[in-house]
């Protein structure tokens, strides 16, 4: 990714050249393959490959400085010596990176907000974009979803490298976007992706297993997550903190300890955002809850309870970012579905309905699955499957998740990618061996609806929004809501 603007010194991008050396800095660049004549190349430590071993070819381009650690100086050593770049060495090259690129590129919108936890940080990105939209405030949201709302742009990666997100938030901002929100996913947040960014209010939903392929432990994940607090919001401002989650507390700690300002939000008496009853139907639920003690009620026309802790963490980025309570409030009503999240596909004739979810890991197909039974009459039919060239470690645990909550399973194949469909669906199928296999996804979806009767709902889990399937290395047209949509249509005879 190359960035081009007027030149900066290196000084000031915040960062010390050994020796003194000063250079003028053309843009930016974490590829060699798009270093122009001088760029700050930043070779940094990767998993499997050190971008130390691609300095030469930086230099080869004329890059005009490199950032990197130690080791990347100690691999690229000898060419280094023989040329005239400007070296920076840090042992926190990628931290180095985020705020030189926050320098780089200057603006930003004015209000930044950022949701981490391992499930519901699309939902409350966009329930904020949306809650302000409807407040009349040129806003948009960031992440899994891409770029939503007064900006849109596709995004690879549910957090952006540096050098890519500030150059898009300085377009937002260029573009009259004031507020953002964004998803804060573990692995940018270890990665350091958004340091740099300057946030009004940061929000924690919840943790549960998910990407112990990437992190080597629990406590490595969830100290991940933990610095957004810990690191990246500034004293002084708010957290939003889910609390009836077990680790709502210890973010609570780092959020304290650090002077920021809490909202928590919860079931007990102690939150500032409190939830005191729900009733559920078919199509929503009523929601009666407190703010600082004073009560509310609102309509929610999202399917789930854990969509009313979604909402009302968004609804405390949005007030600690100055927005009025009650005009926040007020907002609920015509707050809608996130493509993906517990979206409502398709209903048959009988009046059976079709949704379309996320949930990929056992904690969220579980949470999924028990959020849907009170808005069911009858039976709960659930088409899912897990991803491959992932954590192989959670594949039983969701078939378990499945078999404990779901009345009717058939198991099918999500994104295999590299490994072979029929073993990933035997793992899954090891805690859910009453389950029907079936390898075809479409086939999958086309039996659970037709197993439809008047009252029961379908949920297809694991994909959402997405809009492909990774088989191999090859990325196939496949669309949850579409597929559900033409099965219905086939089976109630709605097809021309």
């Amino acid at each position: 990714m190359g960035a081009e603007t007027n030149t900066k010194s290196l000084a000031e991008l915040g960062l010390s050249a050994r020796g003194g050396k000063e250079a003028r800095i053309t843009g930016l660049s974490v590829d060699s393959r798009n270093v122009k004549p001088g760029h700050l190349f930043a070779a940094l430590p990767g998993t499997k490959v050190h971008g130390g071993e691609f300095i030469q070819y930086a230099l080869r381009m004329k890059a005009g400085a490199i950032l990197t650690d130690p080791e990347g100086a100690r691999i690229a050593k000898a060419e280094l010596d023989a040329s005239d770049a400007a070296l920076v060495v840090t042992e926190d090259p990628r931290m180095a990176l985020a705020y030189a690129a926050a320098l780089w590129f200057g603006a930003q919108p004015e209000h930044m907000v950022a949701a981490t936890g391992t499930n519901g940080k699309t939902s409350v990105a966009n329930f904020t974009r949306q809650i302000w939209t409807l407040l009349g405030i040129e806003a948009a949201n960031l992440g899994t979803t891409g770029v939503e709302g007064a900006f849109s742009a596709p995004l690879a990666h549910t957090t952006p490298e540096p050098i890519t997100l500030h150059k898009l938030l300085a377009e937002m901002a260029g573009a009259g976007v004031t507020h953002a929100a964004m998803e804060a996913s573990s692995h940018g947040l270890a990665q350091r992706r958004l340091d740099g960014v300057r946030l009004s209010a940061a929000a924690f939903t919840n943790f549960t297993q998910d990407h112990l392929d990437y992190h080597a432990s629990f406590d490595e994940y969830f100290a991940a997550k933990a610095g957004l607090f810990a690191r990246v919001l500034p004293e002084g401002g708010t957290a939003v903190v889910n609390m009836d989650d077990p680790k709502g507390a210890q973010i609570a700690t780092i959020a304290e300890a650090r002077g920021q300002t809490l909202i928590r939000v919860g079931q007990g008496d102690e939150n500032e955002l409190r939830i005191k009853a729900r009733r559920f139907d078919a199509t929503g639920q009523e929601l009666m809850f407190t703010w600082n003690g004073a009560a509310h009620t609102a309509r929610l026309n999202l399917i789930g309870g854990f969509q009313a802790e979604n909402v009302l963490v968004a609804a405390g980025l949005a007030i600690g970012c100055g927005a009025e309570p009650q005009h926040v409030f007020d907002t609920f009503r015509d707050l809608e579905t996130v493509r993906g999240r517990m979206q409502l596909a398709a209903t048959r004739d009988n009046g059976a309905a079709v949704f379309v979810d996320y949930a990929h890991t056992p904690d969220a197909l579980k949470t999924a699955l028990r959020a849907m039974r009170p808005h069911v009459l009858g039976r709960l039919v659930l088409v899912f499957g897990a991803g491959g060239d992932r954590d192989t470690s959670k594949r039983a645990l969701m078939g378990q998740a499945a078999a404990e909550n779901a009345d009717v399973v058939f198991v099918t194949d999500d994104n295999p990618r590299s490994e072979d469909p029929a073993a990933i669906r035997a793992m899954v199928m090891a805690g859910c061996p009453e389950a029907v296999n079936v390898g075809d996804r479409a086939e999958a979806i086309l039996r659970g609806v037709d197993a439809l009767g008047p009252g029961d709902a379908l949920l297809i889990a694991g994909k959402g929004h997405e809009a492909g399937q990774t088989v191999g290395d090859q990325v196939l047209p496949f669309d949850d809501a579409e597929q559900a949509s033409i099965a219905v249509a086939a089976l109630d005879g709605r097809l021309a």
